[in-house]
């Protein structure tokens, strides 16, 4: 029999996170910390707990998939995003269990700052724009239009060494016979430590873009990581911005990087990140190469599917990058009867439900999370923004 047990995540601090932005979404007190993650699953890293230290029967969710053999394939997450993340990308399933078996027969510690995979898991991702405006960008945009954007910096960039390293950038980029190994080739380069790069990074942050939006984009990396390469990088990157209920689809290898926004995401549970600039952390050039989808095109969305009349599931299964990724995330609204095909979690944003799974009921509020152990319908009554992680449901 399934069975309700309210759960408590760890808030992940942040440079990259909004004051506050953890416990003003979940209409909490808030110390004003830069709060940038609530994690929600039962990765080791921060496994959530009871609620109330006496319940469930288990000291976290970690010890609950040791001890009922089951696994949370997924892991649930609230994102407040107050400053540029990384550029980053993460594996694949197979990916991750070669990355971490490798890095595990070499003897790198797990915490080391040089580990890259800390999990043996691939870790595709969605997010779903919980406010209007969440801002990043995903993927590689047409060569066409990166070109055009070089064509028109070098236009405006008189001085050497920065119109030698310009030229070298166009270079790589016109004279392959193909867009996909051109970029590969791009990417190596501009984070290979080539000094020309350097004066190319220098030549975007001091010429005037304007009106273009990558203007404003370029003072904002700058002013966050000045002379980061990832600053060039980003360029060759789409733009994405979204709405309220609008769903990015982060396959593996997909390159991006989040500016702006509260979202919720759902990934595999996994805290692997191959990163590729704008940070002071690890930067592994040659793993990130191998990981990397080099092939442009626009940046994936999830469209929802409609599950009933106060519910929206968001299912990579729709697209094939994501035909065998196990989870799904529903949105849910107003009152709504879900079939689950294992354990799931649901968190609210705001308003309050009233839970039952097989007969077991819990009053749901702003800010509060749940964890069902195992199967089953879960009958919500209420009114708000619920979201709650499953896997597949046939």
């Amino acid at each position: 029999m399934t069975r309700l047990t309210p759960i408590s995540g760890t808030v992940k601090e942040y440079a990259w996170g909004a004051a506050g932005g953890i416990a003003d979404a979940l209409g909490q007190r808030s110390t004003g910390a830069l709060e940038a993650e609530l994690w929600l699953g039962a990765h080791p890293g921060a496994p959530s707990r009871p609620a109330d230290p006496a319940d469930g029967g288990w000291p976290d969710l970690a010890a609950w998939e040791r001890e009922s053999g089951q696994r949370l394939p997924y892991l649930l997450k609230l994102l407040a995003v107050g400053a540029p993340l990384s550029v980053q990308a993460h594996p694949g399933a197979e990916q991750g269990r070669s990355g971490h078996r490798r890095e595990q027969a070499a003897g790198v510690p797990v915490e080391d700052r040089a580990r890259n995979y800390r999990d043996p898991h691939g870790k595709p991702e969605l997010l779903i724009a919980v406010e209007d405006g969440f801002d990043g960008m995903s993927g590689f945009r047409p060569l066409a239009e990166t070109l055009a954007l070089l064509e028109l910096v070098t236009s405006r960039t008189t001085e050497d060494p920065q119109g030698a390293g310009l030229r070298h950038w166009q270079h790589l980029l016109v004279d392959a016979p193909d867009a996909t190994p051109a970029i590969r080739d791009a990417v190596s380069w501009l984070l290979s430590g080539d000094p020309r790069v350097a004066s190319v990074v220098q030549a975007l942050s001091s010429v005037d873009l304007r009106p273009l939006p990558e203007h404003d984009l370029v003072a904002l990396l700058t002013r966050h990581h000045p002379g980061d390469p990832g600053i060039a990088l980003a360029l060759m990157l789409n733009r994405v911005k979204l709405d309220a209920g609008e769903a990015l689809w982060v396959p593996p290898g997909q390159v991006h990087c989040y500016l702006s926004g509260l979202g919720v995401e759902l990934m595999g549970s996994s805290d692997t990140v191959l990163r590729g600039g704008l940070t002071d952390k690890h930067v592994d050039v040659a793993e990130l190469l191998q990981v990397l989808d080099f092939t442009p095109g626009p940046a994936p969305r999830l469209v929802p599917v409609e599950v009933g009349p106060g519910a929206s599931a968001y299912r990579p299964r729709t697209v094939p990058s994501g035909a065998d990724v196990p989870f799904e995330l529903v949105h849910v609204r107003g009152d709504a009867e879900l079939v689950t095909g294992t354990a799931s979690i649901a968190l609210v944003l705001q308003g309050r439900f009233e839970a039952t799974v097989d007969g077991d009921t819990r009053e749901l509020a702003r800010g509060q999370a749940c964890l069902a152990d195992g199967a089953g319908t879960w009958s919500l009554r209420g009114r708000g923004s619920l979201y709650l992680a499953t896997t597949l449901t046939g």
